[in-house]
């Protein structure tokens, strides 16, 4: 348990960019360096999580964990992986707004957000190898990125894996490697999609008995409704807290979360403690804990009976297709929105470039290249 706390834990305090950056960070740190998993199980998560409500890099984290020392494992990889971005977070809004206009601070998240163009560009092309080995995986990735560069959005994501799901039925496939599932794993985990059931349900019926029930509920029903994650959950928390956070202080935590490593659904830990005030660590908490607990409730629930049915011909050639869609997906967001909105001028991009040899060709280890990219950082913020 303390290998899977500590790994989670020092990736929880560099993982910039978003969820596609943190899926590059888990692929090459959990399937590349440790070896935790094989590339199709990693990919098999992936796919799972897109068709899921929730944060999907977060939940791809806690299967990681879950599979590796069962329920407490996922949550050690949850919380480990949670605890840094949540620390910042709370930190942001008790100080408010006086360290996010410091320059240096903003040179150096800026350079951190060009060593995750690094990561995903590396995620992306060891990726494509794996899944793009048949010319139907190939055109079916580039259909997706360039179908997801014009119209992007969640609807166009969705409709994106299922017409890859389609497509991949109708074609031939052996099974892919289900580690021997048994009858047993075919069934989903009924426990927690009850809990989840009961949850979205009752929560709004009791919100209005009691403030901290009402905080709870608010947050819930916005993570069991975003699909696709992190600036999905912009709107449905705007219409949910409306009256309740000033703009100013919404659009603070909004852009912290943007630019601080981990998971962006921990805006709700600067909205938990700005909606309490006098007690803004249980306010924290509270949000937190409600806004991830819908994805990981249904992660629980399917994650068992998903691998088993990967061992059906049809399930797995479906699987393979949107594996290979996923790959288009990420290199579509790898552009839009990691490069775009990272590399601003040719001093970027040729840090891009010189991080990018020294990760694939030379081996350079990552705590070094973030290192060195915020060095960059702050010598940028000194010019």
């Amino acid at each position: 348990m303390w290998q899977i706390f500590k790994h989670f834990f020092s990736l929880g305090w560099v993982s910039f960019g978003g969820p596609a950056a943190h899926l590059g960070y888990f692929q090459r740190h959990f399937v590349q360096k440790l070896g935790w998993l094989k590339q199709e199980r990693y990919a098999q998560l992936i796919a799972l999580s897109q068709f899921l409500p929730g944060p999907g890099s977060s939940q791809v984290g806690f299967a990681i964990g879950y599979q590796r020392a069962g329920l407490l494992g996922g949550l050690t990889a949850f919380f480990a992986f949670t605890a840094p971005s949540f620390c910042i977070m709370f930190g942001i809004a008790i100080v408010n707004t006086s360290l996010t206009e410091n320059l240096f601070y903003q040179s150096v998240i800026h350079a951190l957000k060009l060593f995750a163009v690094v990561i995903v560009a590396d995620a992306v092309l060891t990726m494509s190898k794996q899944f793009w080995q048949r010319q139907l995986g190939v055109v079916i990735g580039l259909a997706s990125t360039v179908v997801m560069l014009i119209w992007p959005g969640i609807s166009t994501q969705l409709l994106v894996l299922i017409a890859a799901a389609i497509i991949g039925c109708v074609q031939p496939s052996a099974p892919i490697d289900a580690d021997n599932a048994t009858g047993s794993e075919l069934k989903p985990k009924w426990w927690a999609l009850v809990v989840f059931g009961l949850l979205f349900v009752g929560l709004p019926l009791l919100a209005s008995s009691n403030p901290l029930l009402s905080l709870f509920s608010d947050f819930f029903q916005a993570g069991a409704l975003v699909f696709g994650g992190g600036h999905v959950v912009l709107p449905l928390l705007q219409e949910a807290l409306v009256g309740q956070v000033s703009s100013d202080s919404f659009f603070l935590g909004y852009a912290s979360a943007q630019a601080i490593p981990g998971p962006m659904f921990t805006l709700a830990t600067f909205l938990g403690a700005d909606l309490m005030p006098e007690t803004p660590l249980i306010g924290a908490l509270l949000a937190t804990m409600a806004i991830f607990a819908p994805g990981l409730l249904l992660m629980v629930g399917f994650l068992s009976s998903w691998h088993g049915l990967m061992a059906k011909p049809r399930l797995a050639a479906a699987v393979s297709a949107v594996n290979a869609a996923v790959v288009g997906l990420l290199l579509s967001a790898w552009y839009s929105p990691i490069f775009v909105s990272s590399v601003l001028d040719a001093g970027d991009f040729a840090a891009v470039v010189v991080g990018y040899v020294l990760l694939r060709q030379l081996r350079v280890p990552v705590l070094f290249l973030v290192s060195g990219f915020c060095v960059f950082g702050v010598l940028s913020a000194m010019a």
